[in-house]
């Protein structure tokens, strides 16, 4: 798989509901590398959902020769501190086989240029404070570990409320 690693040409576009299986498929790896549990039905469920909610994010999908290799994923939320739309990567995965090789930055480009688009005052991702070549890719697109202190704090609101 090297040799064709490669010579593969990669490309990225936005994904349509004809995705949904290879995104489950891409974002089972992702998980299985963080021995994550992925319920594949709640996934494809929350793929279509984005799919169907343009005003509330997009998601990517990078391919080697047609065949699915990465996929990213805008979130859109509305910032009081930016004083306007903010995008969130929510997630980004590339295929161990074609890390390294511009994958990423593909996708990340397509993301932010997207954002600056639809006119997006800031753009954040959360990532591992170890994960050194995720903390690369993202300063090459101006995003930097914020050093004011703040702490990432979250919790799933139950169906009543609390």
């Amino acid at each position: 798989m090297n040799a064709h690693v490669f010579q593969s040409t990669l490309t990225v576009r936005e994904a349509t509901k004809a995705d949904v299986a290879a995104l489950v498929d891409l974002m089972q790896e992702f998980y299985e590398e963080s021995a994550f549990a992925l319920d594949r039905e709640w996934a494809a469920a929350t793929f279509h959902r984005l799919l169907a909610s343009p005003e509330q994010g997009k998601i990517w999908i990078a391919l080697a020769d047609q065949v699915p290799v990465g996929h990213a994923v805008l979130s859109l939320r509305f910032t009081m501190e930016h004083g306007g739309l903010s995008g969130y990567i929510d997630d980004l995965f590339v295929n161990a086989a074609f890390r390294r090789r511009g994958c990423g930055r593909l996708l990340l480009s397509q993301l932010r240029q997207h954002c600056q688009r639809i006119g997006c005052k800031s753009l954040q991702v959360e990532v591992g404070a170890t994960n050194s070549a995720a903390l690369a890719l993202y300063e090459h697109f101006g995003l930097r570990v914020a050093r004011d202190g703040r702490v990432l704090a979250s919790g799933r609101l139950g169906e009543d409320g609390t």
